[in-house]
C-alpha cells in the first residue's frame, strides 16, 4: 500500500508541481486519506488570477470492490484518486479538503465504486457559501495520466471532479452525465468558477 501511494504522489507532483499544503483525515473503518493542494503557476499573491488544484492521496491504496462481491480481491480492481480544479481567490475553496476526503473514503466506508459519469454528493456545500453540494466524476487522462502498476494490479486513474448545483445534479439524474456536459459546453460554462450559477436547464 505504501509503495503504491509513493508512486501516486510522485505522479501527482510530476503533473501538477509541488504541493503547498496537505491535510490528512481519518475515518472510522478506513485508512487515512490525504488531500494535497497544488497552486497553479499563474496564481498570484493577490489571488483570483490562477487555478488551484486539490488531489486526494490514499483512495488508490486498495482496489475498489463491488459491495455485492462475496470476497474482495486485494490486488485486482479499479483504483483511483480524485482531482478538483477551481479558480483561486474567489472563494474559500481550501475548506473543500474534508469533503474531498469524505468522497475519497467512500469506497472503503460505503463500498462505492467511483467511475466516470457517477455523481458524488457530500450533503453540504463543498466550501463555505458554495452553490455546489455534489460533483460529477469526469473522464480521466487529461490532466494527470493513468499510473500503471505491476500486474495483476489495475492502473491508478486520476478522476477529475466537476462541481454541480443541486438543480444540475437533479437534471443529470434524469438526462445523464453526457447530456449535462453537452449543456455546459453549449453554454460556455466556466466549470472552474467556484461561484458560478447553475447552467440554464430549459430551452
Amino acid at each position: 500500500m505504501a509503495h503504491v501511494l509513493e508512486l501516486v504522489e510522485a505522479r501527482l507532483r510530476s503533473a501538477l508541481g509541488e504541493p503547498d499544503a496537505r491535510a490528512a483525515v481519518t475515518f472510522l473503518g478506513a485508512d487515512r486519506i490525504e488531500v494535497l493542494r497544488f497552486p497553479d503557476a499563474g496564481e498570484g499573491p493577490g489571488g483570483g488570477s490562477g487555478l488551484v488544484r486539490y488531489a486526494t492521496l490514499g483512495m488508490s491504496a486498495a482496489p475498489m470492490a463491488d459491495p455485492s462481491d462475496m470476497l474482495a480481491d486485494p490486488e485486482r480492481g479499479p483504483r483511483a484518486e480524485l482531482v478538483l480544479t477551481v479558480r483561486a481567490g474567489a472563494a474559500d475553496t481550501d475548506k473543500v479538503l474534508r469533503p474531498l476526503a469524505v468522497l475519497a473514503a467512500s469506497p472503503q466506508v460505503e463500498g462505492v465504486v467511483v467511475a466516470p459519469g457517477a455523481s458524488l454528493d457530500v450533503g453540504e456545500p463543498l466550501w463555505p457559501g458554495a452553490p455546489f453540494t455534489s460533483v460529477l466524476v469526469a473522464e480521466p487522462g487529461g490532466l494527470v495520466e493513468d499510473l500503471e502498476l505491476d500486474p495483476p494490479m489495475d492502473p491508478v486513474r486520476f478522476l477529475p471532479l466537476l462541481p454541480m448545483t443541486p438543480n444540475e445534479a437533479a437534471w443529470k439524474r434524469v438526462h445523464g452525465a453526457a447530456e449535462l456536459q453537452e449543456r455546459w459546453l453549449a453554454r460556455g460554462t466556466d466549470l472552474r468558477d467556484p461561484r458560478r450559477a447553475s447552467v440554464p436547464l430549459t430551452d
